[in-house]
């Protein structure tokens, strides 16, 4: 788990429109040593946002990414992982339902390569919508393609509009695929809601082999909550009206 210069540059971009007011959390505790060999990309990504300083302002001397995340403008970050080891300040298996006093606690939650790990990927989901407090967002970037025999799954776009959009009637306010292989770096694909298409996305032949990420930003929203049915976006298109379907709709409530 590390923010590398493709996540910089995300996080740096995402400072000029959002502060949380609040508590913001870390999905693990993320490691951040900004590679020489990157000190470019970082200098025109800072400088493209206004951003002052150099990226050495950015660092601490054991690796981690508390000093980086506090300079963006994101607050003191707290870190939850499963186990102590990297010095995370909230144990928590994520496969497990969070207790209740963790509800809506947070502003922010950044998740830079974490749920892939993660084997129950539903209830892991469901946690960080109760983590998250109305107005908040939630930030994540995992692997779509190329990243075989690093996590225990990669995910596609579907996820989030069916999970986020539908599921729990979140919006999205970014889905894109963008890539980390050199010389392909500026390479990245906007992600439509296939529901909206009416079909599923066709990326046969768009996508490259190399390390390919899933980057989307969500907003929980006061009226956000947990319909009773998760539904992939193409077959909620097929079902709907269909007696078996329970008249869902397009944004995750039932009719």
């Amino acid at each position: 788990m590390g923010v590398d210069y493709v996540l910089f540059e995300r996080l740096v971009e995402l400072s000029t429109r959002f502060k949380p007011a609040g508590r913001s959390l870390g999905l693990g505790r993320h490691s951040f040593r900004s590679e020489s060999v990157y000190a470019p990309r970082h200098s025109k990504a800072m400088k493209v946002n206004g951003l002052e300083g150099k990226r050495f302002d950015y660092l601490q001397e054991d690796g981690y990414y508390e000093t980086l995340m506090r300079k963006l403008g994101f607050g003191e970050i707290e870190s939850m992982d499963f186990s102590d080891y990297e010095g995370a300040s909230l144990i928590q298996d994520l496969s497990k339902p969070i207790p209740d006093e963790m509800e809506q606690q947070f502003d922010f939650i950044f998740d830079g390569g974490t749920l892939e790990h993660v084997f129950n990927i539903p209830v892991a989901l469901e946690n960080v919508f109760r983590m998250l407090k109305p107005g908040g967002r939630f930030v994540s970037a995992n692997g779509m393609n190329g990243f075989n025999g690093h996590g225990l799954y990669q995910f596609g776009p579907d996820l989030v509009w069916t999970y986020w959009r539908r599921t729990v009637q979140c919006h999205v306010h970014s889905c894109r695929g963008i890539t980390k292989a050199p010389g392909e770096e500026d390479f990245h694909l906007e992600f439509q809601d296939p529901a909206e298409l009416g079909h599923r996305l066709r990326l046969k032949g768009r996508i490259p082999p190399s390390r390919f990420y899933l980057y989307y930003e969500v907003e929980r929203l006061p009226g956000s909550a947990i319909s009773d049915a998760t539904l992939q976006s193409d077959y909620e298109v097929k079902w709907a009206g269909h007696e078996n379907a329970g008249e869902i709709r397009l944004d995750g409530a039932k009719a």
